[in-house]
C-alpha cells in the first residue's frame, strides 16, 4: 500500500489507474470501515482510502481535538484489506489558506443532523468535493449509517454533474445491534451496555409501521420517552420518506417500503446516530 500525503504524490500514484474507487474516512477505523474497503474492491481496480479529520465539520463545542487519531492501526487494517493507496493529507495540504469558498447544502442540510449541528453539512460537502477533485474517482463508497450524509453527497454529485457513482455500504453492527462507530469508544462499560437501545427503539417503530401503524408522531414520541427514561438526551427520532428524507405523510399514504426511521441521542457525553429501513433493503440508500 502506497501512502501519499500530498496531492502531487497522489496524482502521480494514480496516473495509470483505470477505475478508481474511493472511500473517505476520518480514521479510527473499525469493522464498518473495513467492510466498505471490501465493497470498494468489487467496484474498481484501484482502491483509495483517505484519512483526514476535517475541522470544518466540527462545531465549536464538538470533539475535534479529542477525536481519536489512530494512524498506525488504521494503516495496518487498510493494508490487510488490500487497499492500494492511502491518502493522508495534513491540514495544511487540504486547507493551505482559509477555506472561504464553501459548498452550501440544500434545505435537507439544515434538518435532522443539520438542525443540531449547524454548519456540519457545509463542512462535509466542502471537504468531500475537495477530496473528489484530488482523488478523481469513478466510484465513491459511503456507509448507510450516516444516511443523511449519503443522501446529501449523492445529491451534490448529481447537481454538480460529477462523473462519480456513489455506492452505499450497509451498516455493520455489533452482535447486540449497536451500529459500529468510531465514537463508541467514548462509551463507559455501563453506557456501552445501554447503547443498543437506540437501535431497538428505532427497529420497534419500523416494525410497528410494517404492521400497519401510521400514527408516526405517537411512535416518535413514545420512542423519545423510552430513551429519556433510560438516561438519553434525545435530539430527534423521525420517520422519513427514503427518497429525500422528507417528513412522512401523516395519514400513511407513503408505502412502508419507502420509509426510514432515524434517530440521534446522547448517552453521557457520547452522541450516537442510527437509522433503520421499515422494510430492510440491500444495495439501496
Amino acid at each position: 500500500m502506497k501512502i501519499c500525503q500530498t496531492a502531487h504524490d497522489l496524482a502521480a500514484e494514480l496516473a495509470g489507474a483505470k477505475r478508481v474507487v474511493f472511500v473517505p474516512t476520518m480514521g479510527n477505523l473499525h469493522e464498518g470501515h473495513l467492510a466498505l474497503m471490501r465493497l470498494a474492491r468489487r467496484h474498481g481496480d484501484a482502491v483509495v482510502a483517505s484519512i483526514f479529520v476535517n475541522r470544518l465539520q466540527f462545531g465549536p463545542n464538538e470533539d475535534f481535538d479529542r477525536y481519536p487519531r489512530t494512524f498506525e492501526s488504521d494503516r495496518a487494517g487498510l493494508e490487510r484489506e488490500g487497499v492500494d493507496v492511502l491518502f493522508a493529507p495534513t491540514e495544511h495540504e487540504m486547507y493551505p489558506v482559509p477555506q472561504l469558498y464553501r459548498v452550501q447544502p440544500p434545505p435537507l442540510g439544515s434538518d435532522l443532523e443539520g438542525a443540531f449541528r449547524p454548519g456540519f453539512f457545509d463542512g462535509v460537502c466542502t471537504v468531500v468535493l475537495k477530496l473528489f477533485n484530488l482523488v478523481r474517482p469513478q466510484v465513491a463508497i459511503f456507509g448507510k449509517k450516516d444516511r443523511q450524509q449519503l443522501k446529501i453527497v449523492r445529491g451534490m454529485v448529481q447537481q454538480f454533474n460529477l462523473p462519480i457513482e456513489i455506492v452505499a455500504g450497509e451498516t455493520v453492527r455489533a452482535d447486540d445491534g449497536l451500529a459500529l462507530s468510531s465514537r463508541n469508544g467514548y462509551l463507559s462499560p455501563a453506557e456501552r451496555a445501554e447503547a443498543p437501545r437506540l437501535n431497538r427503539v428505532l427497529r420497534g417503530i419500523a416494525d410497528a409501521i410494517a404492521g400497519g401503524r401510521h400514527d408516526f408522531a405517537n411512535l416518535e414520541a413514545d420512542a423519545r420517552a423510552e430513551l429519556a427514561r433510560n438516561g438519553w438526551q434525545v435530539d430527534y427520532v423521525a420517520v422519513r420518506h427514503g427518497l429525500g428524507l422528507r417528513i412522512a405523510h401523516p395519514e400513511g399514504f407513503d408505502h412502508p417500503n419507502l420509509l426510514i426511521v432515524l434517530g440521534a441521542a446522547k448517552l453521557g457525553s457520547t452522541r450516537l446516530i442510527d437509522n433503520v429501513d421499515v422494510v430492510p433493503r440491500v444495495d439501496e440508500d
